[in-house]
C-alpha cells in the first residue's frame, strides 16, 4: 500500500488543526483554509457533510486509502454487535497507529515509515505491514538499529503528548504494550470526527 505523500499542512488548514502533531504547527503561519480569500465556507449538502467527516478521519490516521476504510467497515459489519465501535477500534489497533500513540515516531507518517523499513518488532519479532493488527498483550518495541535515532527520541522527548491509559509504555526499553482494546472515548483524535457519519457513508459507497 503506497504512502501518502501529498501536501500534509494544506490538509491541517482545511481542518483548522494541526492535525498530524508537527513540532511546527501549520496553523500558526497560515491560519486561514486554503485556497483564495481563505476558501469562503458554503452550506454542505448531506453527502458534503459525510466526505468531509470521512476525510477528518483518514487524516487522523496518515490519510489511509478509502479501500482500506471500506475493508474495515465491512470486515465490523460482519463482527455484528457496534459496527462503529469495531470500526475505530481496527484503525486504533493497527500498527503504525500504536507505534504512534506509544510516542515512538512524531506524526502518523513517521510512524508508518519505521514500520515499512523494518523497524518495529511485535513479541520479538519483525514486522513491516503497517496494517498489522495489534492484539491486547502483544509488545511493541523499537529494533536495535533503530533505538538509537534521533527522531525517535524527539519524539519520545514531547512532554506535551500522553500515551493513552489502553497502552503501556517503559521509555528506557524503547517497547510499550497493548494492554485493552480501546474503547471510543479513550481514542485522543486531533479532530473531533463524528464516526456513524463516516460508517453511513462507507455503507452507501462500499
Amino acid at each position: 500500500m503506497a504512502r501518502y505523500t501529498g501536501p500534509k499542512n494544506r490538509i491541517a488548514r482545511r481542518f483548522g488543526a494541526n492535525v498530524f502533531g508537527k513540532a511546527r504547527n501549520p496553523m500558526a503561519h497560515k491560519p486561514n483554509p486554503p485556497g483564495q480569500h481563505g476558501a469562503k465556507r458554503k452550506k454542505k449538502s448531506d453527502y458534503g457533510v459525510q466526505l468531509e467527516e470521512k476525510q477528518k478521519l483518514r487524516a487522523c490516521y496518515g490519510m489511509l486509502p478509502h479501500k482500506m476504510l471500506v475493508r474495515y467497515f465491512r470486515e465490523s459489519l460482519r463482527e455484528g454487535g457496534n459496527t462503529q465501535g469495531n470500526f475505530i477500534q481496527k484503525l486504533e489497533c493497527r500498527l503504525d497507529t500504536v507505534v504512534y500513540r506509544l510516542k515512538f515516531a512524531l506524526s502518523p507518517f513517521h510512524a508508518q515509515q519505521l514500520v515499512s523499513h523494518g523497524h518495529i518488532e511485535v513479541d520479538g519479532k519483525k514486522v513491516d505491514i503497517r496494517s498489522f493488527q495489534v492484539k491486547p498483550g502483544m509488545r511493541i518495541t523499537i529494533r536495535e538499529k533503530a533505538k538509537s535515532n534521533a527522531l525517535v527520541k524527539q519524539a519520545l522527548d514531547r512532554s506535551a503528548i500522553d500515551v493513552p491509559e489502553y497502552l503501556s509504555l517503559d521509555a528506557p526499553k524503547l517497547s510499550g504494550e497493548l494492554i485493552s482494546v480501546p474503547h471510543a472515548d479513550q481514542i485522543p483524535l486531533p479532530l473531533p470526527v463524528n464516526v456513524a457519519v463516516v460508517c453511513e457513508f462507507l455503507a452507501h459507497t462500499s
